[in-house]
Order: C-alpha cells, then sequence, then structure tokens
C-alpha cells in the first residue's frame, strides 16, 4: 500500500474500482411525434413595438423637486389676522365713544339730521377707517388665501386665512354693534337734559 500524497511508483499500475454491474437492457417503447409549437391565430395580438410598460405600482424614485415655500398662507393668515382683530378693536373703541356722546345730540327735531354725529366725528372718522383698512385687509387675505391654496405654497395657512377673513366681516359688525350699543347705554347713564 502506497502513501495516498505521495505519486505511485513508476511502473505501476493505477488502482482502478471495479466497474458496476449493467443494468438488464430493456425494450424501448417507440416515441410519439414531437408536437409543434402552439402558435397563435392570425390577426391575434401581437407584442406592442415597445415591448411592455413596466407595472403600475413599482418602485421609483423619490422626488427631489424643492418643496415651495409656504410664505403665500403665511401673509394671507396674518392680512386675515388684522383685519379680524385689531380693526374690530380700533372700531369697537371708537364705537363706544360714538355712543358715549350720542346721546347729547338727540334732542334736535330731526331724525334725519346727521349733525348728532358732530360731537363723535373723530370716533366716526375712526371707525369709518377701521372699516375700509379691514374690508382692504380682508380682501387681500382672501384673494392671497385663495392664491395659496391653489399653488399648494402654504395651504393650511391659507385655508386658515380665507376662513378667518370671511369671519372677519362678521366679527367687526358684532363688535361695532355690541360697543355701540355699550356706549350708548353709558351715555344715557350720565345724560341730562
Amino acid at each position: 500500500m502506497t502513501d495516498p500524497q505521495l505519486p505511485p511508483p513508476s511502473g505501476a499500475e493505477p488502482f482502478a474500482p471495479p466497474a458496476p454491474p449493467a443494468a438488464p437492457p430493456y425494450a424501448t417503447i417507440p416515441n410519439a411525434p414531437a408536437a409543434a409549437y402552439p402558435a397563435a391565430p392570425p390577426g391575434a395580438y401581437q407584442v406592442p413595438v415597445g415591448g411592455y410598460a413596466s407595472p403600475a405600482g413599482a418602485y421609483t424614485a423619490p422626488d427631489t423637486t424643492v418643496r415651495p415655500s409656504g410664505l403665500f398662507g403665511t401673509i394671507a393668515l396674518i392680512l386675515a389676522l388684522l383685519a379680524a382683530v385689531v380693526t374690530p378693536i380700533i372700531a369697537g373703541i371708537a364705537a363706544f365713544e360714538i355712543g358715549r356722546v350720542l346721546p347729547q345730540g338727540v334732542t334736535t327735531s330731526t331724525t334725519e339730521d346727521l349733525s348728532v354725529l358732530s360731537p363723535a366725528r373723530d370716533q366716526v372718522l375712526w371707525a369709518e377707517l377701521s372699516f375700509w383698512i379691514g374690508t382692504v385687509l380682508g380682501i387681500a387675505a382672501i384673494v392671497i388665501g385663495i392664491i395659496a391654496i391653489a399653488k399648494r405654497r402654504g395651504r393650511g395657512a391659507g385655508i386658515a386665512a380665507v376662513v378667518v377673513a370671511v369671519l372677519g366681516a362678521v366679527i367687526f359688525f358684532t363688535v361695532l354693534v355690541a360697543a355701540l350699543a355699550a356706549g350708548s347705554a353709558a351715555g344715557f347713564a350720565t345724560y341730562t337734559s
């Protein structure tokens, strides 16, 4: 016996394993003729020229565009808050003073005479200015808010601005009437004829 790591000595025959026993031959059955590959009937649907499209819902790379600024929505919200909060405060203060001074001019003989507002002309001017400033700010807030919503530049703030600007008119007139009524009550309480 020789070492398997060393080559066999010269002239020695290499060891070959015995051949496995052969199986008895079986009778072969003739094969059936191979069927032709099925082909589509003439006029059937053909593959598109450019090939098939990629399946829907396939992975796509994330969008790398820069997110638009929300400045429009923020500006609209600031204008709406100015129109709905600041101008009603100014109008409320002026309306209270108008109501407080108003009873002094009630003694006039005609009800269509605007001279009853003469003692409160400065306050009437402030109330009118706050009305027009609030109107301009509210309309600007609505327009800029709609632009912000449509262009998706601060959509949430734009929606809030439109809602606040529309409610600003209701807030303005509610504050105006309440302050005028409170001022008139205070004016009649101190009224002396």
